[in-house]
């Protein structure tokens, strides 16, 4: 069995998501979003990601994690935020010796739909679907963090 821990980074927001893979049959077990408060420091909210992540993988013992890559469009000042998550997450993770998968956008529109051409309401509906959930997973960043965690598994399959 794998223990797949799928994390969709950002400063306000990190949604996370936890599945196993059970000899190729995915099943749910959690998913949820860490916030932080904007008018905290950026330092004290990078620690807080930190320390909740942390908690996540201490709670839940992931075997293996997957994160999306960076995708900077236009705005290269928006990407630094969710570049410093990462970097946090990113050290939670080898803190505890879990290899981490990284996916690009499209890699993952591809692992959940079958298509890089996927918008978010279908990768939201996917992820339902081959979770077995009554409704799409909420909000939107833990949808996102699932669909990364069914990529790694995905990709495993392929590979």
């Amino acid at each position: 069995m794998r223990r797949i821990l799928g994390i969709d980074p950002g400063l306000a927001s990190t949604g996370w998501g936890v599945l196993d893979d059970i000899n190729g049959t995915i099943k749910y077990i959690d998913h949820g979003i860490i916030i932080t408060k904007a008018d905290c420091k950026r330092a004290d909210r990078l620690f807080f990601i930190l320390q909740f992540m942390r908690s996540i993988i201490e709670k839940y013992k992931p075997t293996e994690a997957a994160i999306e890559t960076l995708y900077f469009g236009k705005n290269v000042s928006s990407a630094i935020p969710v570049a410093e998550a990462r970097g946090v997450i990113s050290a939670a993770v080898a803190e505890k010796g879990i290899y981490l998968h990284e996916f690009t956008p499209n890699t993952i529109k591809t692992g959940v739909t079958g298509t890089s051409k996927a918008d978010k309401k279908q990768i939201q509906q996917m992820v339902k679907i081959i979770l077995g959930l009554e409704e799409v997973p909420k909000p939107d960043h833990a949808a996102d963090a699932l669909g990364a965690a069914i990529c790694a598994i995905n990709y495993k399959k392929l590979s």
